[in-house]
């Protein structure tokens, strides 16, 4: 695929900001030591060649946030102090590709509107926790997916270590008739999801379309992820998902947020009403109704009739 033209001038200004030790290890990073450069020019000749794209360019290590905050500001782009790496990447991508050019203001330049600001805020921070979570799905169930016999092997390791410690699962299917189970602990929940897949030999598969996903985060810090997909084994569908994760970041690891909490419901297409035909799966609930239904509130302690009216809205 590679760099356009312009996406690499742009990146050319932001390695530009760059030590030249850094340019050098990243380099060798880019081309896995198959290029030696003598300089700094020949050094970010070849890590624009064998980029791949912007954002593998930028989610690399030593592309720090701090240098990707540094170039979005001498570029006029506004963005907040506190932005975390994904974020700043989200917004860099934009940059690159001339998507952000009606959004750029000269610092001395902008005119203050509290309104615009606002909504140019929120919808900011609506896109970036969206990427925080489809970035996140995407992980997860290739990850679960991947423990499947049949499976494609992970480089990664499944385990109770993507889980905070006192996580919450509340598990609850729906073939012929309904049953719930609950799970508390990083092991317990790690070990009764991937039964589902290594055991029962199912494979979840998200849709990561805009109906599929929705991601808000509450005043806490408390990172809300609904998500709708298919549940098959083999060539068989066998029905839908919904599933609900509670992300809290990891303050030890950079750009790491772990499972604190987890809602699965699963329906089966014989629990549908007669003649109903498995849609595309998508999240009914408002970003708005999903901050109010967990704010303040355990997922593990939602109620049973409104995981049946998720079942009925799934069903639609």
């Amino acid at each position: 695929m590679g760099l356009s033209e312009r996406e690499r001038a742009e990146c050319r200004k932001l390695l530009e900001l760059l030590e030249t030790d850094e340019l050098m290890a990243l380099a060798d990073t880019v081309t896995n030591r198959l290029v030696l450069p003598e300089g700094r020019q020949e050094a970010i000749h070849a890590i624009l060649v064998y980029s791949e794209s912007v954002e593998e360019l930028l989610k690399r290590k030593k592309v720090y946030r701090d240098t990707i905050f540094k170039y979005l500001t001498g570029q006029g782009v506004v963005v907040s102090p506190g932005s975390e790496k994904h974020q700043l990447i989200h917004c860099a991508k934009k940059h690159c590709s001339g998507q952000l050019k009606d959004h750029i203001a000269k610092t001395e330049d902008i005119k203050p509107n509290k309104q615009n600001c606002e909504q140019r805020q929120k919808q900011q921070d609506e896109n970036d926790w969206h990427g925080l979570g489809r970035e996140f799905c995407q992980w997860f169930f290739e990850l679960l997916n991947s423990q499947h016999p049949l499976g494609r092997p992970s480089k990664e390791q499944w385990g109770p270590q993507h889980f905070w410690e006192d996580v919450k699962l509340k598990f609850c299917y729906n073939t012929l008739e309904q049953n719930m189970e609950e799970y508390v602990g990083a092991e317990l929940v790690s070990l009764r999801l991937l039964s589902l897949v290594k055991e029962e030999y199912l494979l979840l598969n998200p849709n990561l379309d805009s109906g599929g996903l929705k991601c808000v985060i509450s005043p806490h810090g408390l990172v809300l992820v609904a998500v709708a997909g298919t549940v098959h084994r083999g060539n068989i569908c066998l029905g839908i998902f919904e599933q609900i994760f509670g992300l809290i970041r990891c303050p030890i690891r950079e750009n790491t947020w772990k499972i604190k909490l987890t809602n699965l419901k699963i329906v089966g297409e014989n629990a549908l009403e007669p003649g109903a035909q498995v849609q595309k799966p998508s999240i009914k609930y408002e970003s708005n109704e999903l901050t109010e239904l967990y704010n303040g509130k355990e997922l593990s302690m939602i109620e049973p009739q409104i995981l049946s009216n998720m079942c009925t809205e799934l069903g639609e």
